[in-house]
């Protein structure tokens, strides 16, 4: 990442934004003048990019309620979505009997996880299990049986901990299942196991190269650890004022939150 944004007309060809915490406020909205703003940096020749922790199921209907028609980058990296198209691209899937060592390795540290997990595909189920929290009002299906979680391919999966923090468990689960697993922390309560070696730079590199663009060429924004491999690989990154600090601590700059149209104040500036 550069040390100052550049100057003089608008100077990325790539806008990449994260969505919870980011480009949607917290009821799931994106307010008149962020909206405003993309078009104005589009007109001017930008193309923008949804980078989402979120698998394609639980990203769908959003897209489709803002009228995006563009590519996203779903699932950690995992997926590229055609939004326009309603297709899925490429899919990532996780290794099952990596999986399943670097839960036993987790646990061995630190007692029984909740577990939930996202199944592969452009209607693949998010599966909950007993004690797993789901946060906000996503579609999941419950499950009881263990083995129904390695019954059909995963792109990844999440867990919980009772009495650990996310940053805690964030780091156990580095330290005994590094090997075998990427672990990121992506919002509040939830901590994902994905395919070694994965991450949104991926998924974003990918889609950029469909679209004749590079990292050069590419600003982005955030508010989570699992954003900071998208700061790396773009040439600007811009944190969400709510960010969690280690973000903070490698972006380039730090805006106003998403309910302040933090993605905005920014563009506008670039615009002129």
């Amino acid at each position: 990442m550069s040390d100052t944004a550049p100057s003089g007309g608008f100077p990325y060809k790539l806008i990449a934004t994260d969505l919870d915490g980011t480009l949607l406020r917290t009821d799931d909205s994106v307010s008149a003048r962020t909206r405003d703003a993309l078009a104005a940096a589009t007109a001017a020749g930008a193309a923008h990019i949804v980078v989402t922790g979120r698998s394609v199921p639980w990203t769908r209907h959003i897209l489709d309620e803002l009228g995006y028609q563009g590519l996203a980058v779903c699932g950690q990296g995992a997926q590229v979505y055609d939004a326009g198209a309603h297709r899925l691209l490429t899919s990532v899937t996780l290794d099952r009997q990596l999986a399943g060592v670097a839960l036993a390795k987790i646990e061995a540290e630190v007692g029984p996880l909740h577990l939930a997990a996202s199944r592969d595909g452009l209607d693949g189920e998010v599966l909950v299990g007993p004690g797993y929290a789901v946060h906000g009002a996503l579609p999941a299906t419950p499950f009881t049986d263990a083995s129904d979680l390695w019954s059909a391919p995963l792109n990844k999966l999440y867990i919980q901990h009772p009495t650990l923090s996310d940053d805690e468990l964030c780091e156990v689960a580095t330290r005994t299942a590094g090997g075998f697993v990427t672990v990121v922390m992506a919002g509040e309560g939830i901590v994902e196991l994905l395919p070694l070696g994965l991450s949104k730079a991926t998924g974003l590199s990918l889609a950029a190269r469909r679209l004749k663009m590079k990292a050069a060429d590419t600003i982005a924004f955030g508010d989570m650890p699992n954003d900071i491999p998208m700061f790396a690989w773009s040439s600007y990154g811009v944190a969400m004022a709510g960010a969690h600090e280690e973000l903070k601590a490698v972006a380039d700059e730090v805006t106003s939150s998403n309910e302040e149209d933090g993605i905005a104040v920014v563009l506008e500036r670039l615009l002129g």
